[in-house]
Formats: C-alpha cells, structure tokens, sequence
C-alpha cells in the first residue's frame, strides 16, 4: 500500500474515532497494565440485573483509556485493535445498564402505543451516556444515566405536545376558518390528551356555548362529516363569523390547558 493511500486509509479511520474522558494516568509507564480491556471486572453475573456502579465505573475506565490509546495509534492494526476494544467495553456498559431505559419509559411514558418507539430512542440516549461518562468524578453512572433518559423523553414529549398543537392550531391560521383534516383518533384517545373530559358540563374551563360549538364541529359520531361553521351558527342562531370567533377561542384554551397538562405529567 502507497504512503498517500495509507493516509487516506488513517484519515478515514481518524474521523470515526470516539470522543473520551483524559486522565492523567493515561500517562502513567504502567497504564497499559493498569486499563487493560482483556482484565476488566466479570460483569457476566450481573446480566439479568443492573451492573453495579463500582463495576461501570471500571469498564468506563479502560473504556476511555482505549479511546485514548486509539486516538494516538501509528497503524491500522493499531486503531483496529483499540477500536475493538473501545466498543466491546462501550457496548458492555450499555447492555448491562439497559434497564434503566425501561424503568425510565415505564415512569415517564406519554403514549402506550409508542413504547418500542421512546426504548429504541433511549437506547441511542444511552450510548451517548456511556461515551460522556465520567468515571473519575465520583457521580454514579445510574444517577447520571438516568437523569439524561428523563430529560431526553422530556423533550420527546415536549415535541409530540407541539405536534399535537400545530394540528389543533387555531382557526384563524388555517383558509377560512375550516380545519384541512380531522384530528386522529390516537391523539384524541390518549389519556393525556382527552379533549373530550374538558367538553363535559361540569367541566369550567369552557362556556357551554364554546363547548356547544366544539361538540357540533368534531365530536357528533352521528355525523359522518363535520357540520360547517354557517351550518352551525344557523343551528345556533349566530353568523358564521360569530361561530368561527367562538370556535378559535375555545380551542386557544384547550391548546393552553392540554400544553399545562403535558408539562405537569412530565415534570412528575
């Protein structure tokens, strides 16, 4: 193999390289000894449970110690070898901790339909935990992990609250004041966005007549399509300016009280 192809080949494999946690015992004449991947601690006991911190910590060591002998390698064989290493070591952590992914989708989840969805994503939030660990700092790698798969389904049920938003947006952005499509009945169903517990008589966030309007638009299962805004002001007894007026007030609150909901379901 040429020099310029050799370099292109350790250019190539140079970019694929992890970044790591540098400790000054990386230095040290007997560190190769001391983070040798092939003497990390026997986690095989721990497989049906959660590995234990002490244990974490020192795979996560060696771990950051290949990454660091990888990043300065002077051959193929050489980042071949560490990069072995490197993800071995990665990949024990995360098989060994990935029951803190269910425990956080089982607390945290928003909608039962998409569990396979939100553990295939914390799985991807794990990895990402496992290469930005510290195990020098003394933090438990469980507290930390865990905190970075709340926060991540935190914002995944930050984004499916604003999707669930922008498709009930108010009348006023959309031509004519008339919905391009009706809501899906998953987003309706869920028990963290029942629209319908807030149309029920008892309920005070709605005046009866923004409840009457929302209740003749979307919610007649007698009606196969939704009533226009002139059909339902004529029913009424109100213009259909007056209707459509109504209509986007009360779905500005449904859109504040359902977001406030989300928010406080998360935060729990």
């Amino acid at each position: 193999m040429s020099n310029t192809a050799l370099k292109s080949r350790i250019s190539v494999v140079n970019k694929l390289k992890p970044k790591f946690v540098y400790d000054s015992t990386f230095e040290q004449s007997d560190a190769e000894v001391q983070f040798a991947p092939q003497i990390a601690v026997d986690d095989s006991k721990h497989r049906d449970q959660y590995m234990p911190d002490n244990v974490t910590k020192d795979i996560a060591k060696r771990m950051h110690y290949a990454a660091y002998r990888w990043h300065n390698a002077k051959s193929i064989s050489e980042c071949q070898r560490w990069d072995r290493y490197y993800h071995s070591l990665r990949d024990r952590i995360v098989v060994g901790n990935r029951k803190l992914v269910y425990r956080a989708v089982r607390q945290k989840l928003l909608s039962p339909h998409r569990a396979d969805d939100l553990i295939g994503d914390c799985h991807l939030v794990l990895i990402q935990a496992v290469a930005a660990y510290n195990p020098w700092l003394g933090i438990r790698f469980s507290t930390y992990a865990y905190t970075c798969l709340v926060r991540a389904l935190a914002r995944i049920g930050q984004r499916q609250s604003n999707d669930w938003l922008t498709r009930s947006a108010s009348l006023d952005s959309l031509p004519e004041g008339e919905p391009g499509e009706e809501l899906e009945p998953e987003l309706t169903s869920s028990s963290h966005f029942n629209v319908f517990e807030f149309l029920r008589d008892e309920h005070p966030l709605l005046s009866m007549r923004e409840k009457m309007i929302l209740r003749l638009r979307f919610c007649s299962p007698e009606i196969i399509s939704n009533p226009t805004l002139a059909i339902v002001g004529k029913e009424l007894g109100l213009s259909k300016e007056r209707v459509r007026q109504v209509q986007a007030l009360a779905l500005d609150k449904l859109k504040k009280a359902l977001l406030e909901e989300n928010l406080s379901t998360i935060s729990q």
